[in-house]
């Protein structure tokens, strides 16, 4: 009897520290880190970021006056069809294994999501794909952002970053995309429910100065709080 009072109370106890664990995440979601901007901020260059609910990627120009693509990756390789007409490139990042053998999030292996989610040390990859013009998404979520020369160089220098390089200095494609346009590449950073896909976004959004929330870790608090002060409309 003495032991199932304990049980009882462990219990109890672990479910108030669960409670109140994901109540300061929501807490950290719904802030923000910034609640103000400049007000006459630099707006250069144009990039877009995507959502569809649980992931979320930067769409970026190949080419601009403060950075080119093509000397940092090799266009002809991203896909199976070579192509050296992209003028935008979509990049992501997550679990390796996850991302690779996931086609779409209704078939999602129970397995797989269960390992991203609790195991602590995932190998990552990076997602990139090309387009020949800002592509629309049907069903996702799409928002513009005006960065300044300097922002934009800084997000081009932490996404180049999150590829791990070869021992040759080469960034290294593990796998092809789920169609004709992409592929998987090696990335640096461990995956783990601390540090998920959206956690690299909104790193990369900080680094460029713009507002994310506290806790950068779901798709839908990182839309609602993107701003930096600069006026963007995703009509295209």
């Amino acid at each position: 009897m003495r032991y199932a009072k304990l049980l009882g109370k462990g219990a109890a106890y672990v479910a108030l520290g669960g409670a109140a664990v994901i109540a300061l995440l929501a807490i950290a979601a719904l802030t923000p880190r910034r609640w103000s901007f400049p007000e006459n901020p630099s707006c250069d260059i144009t990039i877009y970021l995507t959502s569809d609910g649980f992931h979320t990627n930067f769409i970026v120009p190949v080419e601009t006056p403060v950075f080119n693509w093509r000397q940092h990756l090799d266009l002809d390789k991203i896909a199976n069809i070579p192509s050296q007409n992209y003028r935008f490139l979509q990049f992501g990042w997550g679990d390796r294994v996850f991302y690779v053998e996931t086609p779409s999030w209704d078939q999602v292996s129970p397995l797989n999501a269960a390992r991203a989610l609790f195991y602590w040390n995932n190998a990552s990859a990076m997602f990139v794909k090309g387009h020949e013009t800002v592509p629309r998404f049907p069903t996702d979520e799409v928002k513009c952002l005006r960065l300044s020369n300097n922002d934009y160089l800084a997000l081009m220098d932490y996404i180049d970053g999150s590829f791990q390089m070869s021992d040759r200095g080469e960034k290294q494609r593990i796998a092809s995309g789920q169609d004709q346009q992409s592929g998987f590449y090696a990335a640096n950073r461990r995956y783990s429910v601390f540090n998920t896909c959206n956690t690299w976004t909104a790193n990369g959004l900080r680094v460029a100065n713009v507002n994310t929330p506290l806790w950068g870790g779901l798709a839908k608090p990182i839309m609602f709080h993107l701003r930096n002060g600069c006026e963007c409309s995703s009509d295209r």
